[in-house]
């Protein structure tokens, strides 16, 4: 959206005017973090997680590489040279632990990237192009944190590659073909190691391109906010730099507090004893668990148990690929005019008191054993959360009656004063 009264980038030196006219870098940040960049007045604290989001993704990619250096990619030796890194060089234990808890938090803020997104209708005109991209992040992210879990060859990294490369078997015709693709063999060796370590180098760099995209096409319509209304005036809006910049490193600060308590003094509660053990094809574990925020899509496969038409297996694939596949379609399945879940009352009360509490037992069954009652309650909960997306939002988006929206912005931050809504200087003459 381009915004008349957006300020304009002023070069204040010679330098800076010569490099603005051969490489406008200086602008192009001016434009999409500065105070060129106007952004609606009433945000959030739950617009704070798309920076979140982008500092854990370099964090990830940093202590990756230094990783990366000192990390052997062979069956024989993977197991060995993780204890390496943390027994050996210079503060590896904590590059390791970083890395690990990085990637724990990364999730914990997408999570609630998306969960406001759904809630806001951030997936409304004209703004589908932003949604559609984070989704596609969202699944290279899986990808690249399951390959991740690979490369320490401790028991849970063998068995969970195993399982989740075996998911593909169940495809007919084609299902065993792609799995011996994936693996290199028949069951995970080094060739299954080498390719896991090289996408999961390659694919964060990946996934900043994403991130570059996504922020592209937020810039175009510009940032949602808590009513859904859009801008209409100067008065909705402030600079990006610097109330935002504020806000954000205030946000940014409190979660770092969280993250380093995790990474000195936590930094094993999100993990899985049993990795700390080297892998062993002929011992199973007990229990095969990936990491906890697959949990959910993992209490969605485990959750078909009978076979109806196509094997049980394979119904668990099909959903658990559906469950993420079914968002790229949310613009089209909510037709409410009315975006922000705080003025659609029927919305609401499905929102929290149905997809909220099905998505929290499914992180609970997905990491308990696969027995009852957590079988039953998985199959429960997966079905309401199909029939959210598929039945209940179309239905609820069709008739319910929205609450009346406030006329700007800035109406909704200072009340229905006319003259502020309007813009209008308040302030007495002298």
């Amino acid at each position: 959206m381009s915004f008349p009264w957006a300020r304009e980038y002023q070069p204040s030196n010679g330098f800076t005017r010569f490099l603005d006219e051969k490489l406008p870098l200086p602008r192009l940040v001016y434009n999409a973090v500065g105070a060129g960049y106007p952004v609606p007045r009433n945000l959030s604290y739950f617009w704070n997680f798309g920076v979140l989001a982008g500092f854990f993704l370099v964090l990830q990619i940093v202590t990756g590489v230094v990783l990366a250096m000192h990390y052997a990619a062979n069956a024989q030796v993977a197991f060995a040279t993780t204890e390496h890194i943390m027994r050996n060089v210079n503060w590896g234990w904590m590059m390791r632990y970083a890395h690990a808890n990085g990637a724990s938090f990364f999730f914990i803020v997408v999570y609630m990237h998306i969960f406001r997104g759904l809630f806001y209708s951030s997936y409304k005109a004209p703004r589908e192009m932003i949604w559609l991209l984070g989704v596609v992040i969202f699944l290279l992210m899986m990808a690249t944190a399951f390959m991740g879990y690979v490369l320490p060859w401790g028991q849970m990294s063998f068995w969970g590659a195993k399982v989740i490369t075996g998911l593909f078997g169940a495809i007919p015709l084609v299902g065993e073909p792609i799995q011996v693709w994936l693996l290199g063999g028949f069951a995970p060796d080094n060739a299954a190691l080498n390719r896991f370590f090289s996408l999961h180098f390659l694919l964060p760099f990946v996934i900043a391109g994403v991130v570059i995209l996504h922020i592209w096409a937020l810039h175009i319509p510009g940032s949602s906010n808590p009513t859904g209304v859009e801008v209409k005036q100067e008065s909705d809006t402030v600079p990006f730099h610097p109330y935002y910049t504020a806000k954000d490193g205030f946000g940014l600060g409190v979660v770092l507090l969280a993250y380093f308590a995790m990474v000195f003094f936590l930094p094993n509660a999100l993990g899985h004893p049993d990795n700390y053990i080297e892998a062993n094809p002929l011992s199973t574990p007990a229990h095969i668990v990936p990491e906890w925020y697959f949990w959910p899509f993992y209490a969605i496969l485990r959750a078909f148990t009978v076979d109806f038409i196509l094997p049980a297996k394979l119904w668990g694939v099909i959903a658990m690929f559906a469950s993420i596949l079914l968002w790229f379609f949310l613009p089209w399945l909510d037709k409410s005019p009315v975006r922000s879940g705080h003025y659609r009352p029927l919305f609401r009360k499905f929102f929290w008191f149905g997809l909220i509490p099905a998505m929290i037992v499914l992180f609970i069954c997905g990491g308990a054993p696969a027995e009852e009652p957590y079988v039953m309650l998985s199959q429960i909960a997966t079905a309401y959360y199909f029939l959210h997306f598929l039945v209940i939002l179309p239905i609820v988006s069709s008739v319910e009656k929205p609450e009346p929206l406030p006329y700007s912005i800035t109406e909704a931050v200072l009340g229905s004063d006319k003259k502020a809504v309007l813009g209008e200087n308040t302030t007495p003459a002298v």
